[in-house]
């Protein structure tokens, strides 16, 4: 019985590994013309695609959900921003919902992102503004995706530890 590969089953050829001749480059590259000119015919944008729209400064929005140190580095900060808390909470059904986008919007720094369910408001106050924050947190501090964060950072124990604390500012 004789073996056959499976090249000759299938009816195909396998190549050598000897050195085969290659095939003559052309005289013309594909971007120049016929009429013999080193002169391309077009000229590639300085921009690379994706980013064509893009401006050249940060928004405030993009700012805003920066990490504090990123954006220190970003805008070349040297001073450390004052003491802040910032509650961030999702869109919610019932009746206090519209008084807390009022009293997050009454904030010193308020942003919104996401659309529809995924909705975050995200609502910055500094020491002077206690008061403002106690009444935010009141109506948003049960909802589970309620997040608080001191100087926009997730630290131990915000909700019982940080925000009694900043509450001792209310005059």
């Amino acid at each position: 019985m004789v073996r056959q590969s499976l090249a000759e089953t299938k009816g195909f050829r396998i190549s050598s590994d000897l050195p085969r001749p290659m095939s003559k480059a052309s005289s013309q590259s594909g971007n120049t013309p016929h009429g013999g000119t080193n002169q391309p015919a077009y000229r590639p944008s300085d921009r690379f695609w994706p980013y064509v729209g893009v401006s050249e400064e940060p928004t405030a929005e993009e700012l805003a959900i920066l990490n504090p140190d990123l954006r220190r580095i970003v805008l070349g900060e040297t001073s450390k921003p004052p003491f802040s808390v910032t509650v961030v909470f999702p869109r919610f059904d019932g009746d206090d919902y519209e008084r807390a986008v009022e009293l997050a919007k009454d904030s010193t720094e308020y942003f919104v992102s996401g659309t529809g369910s995924g909705t975050r408001h995200r609502a910055r106050f500094r020491p002077h503004e206690a008061l403002k924050l106690r009444a935010l947190f009141e109506l948003v501090g049960a909802l589970d995706l309620c997040d608080v964060l001191i100087d926009d950072r997730a630290v131990p124990y915000a909700r019982e530890l940080w925000l009694p604390l900043f509450w001792f500012l209310i005059r």
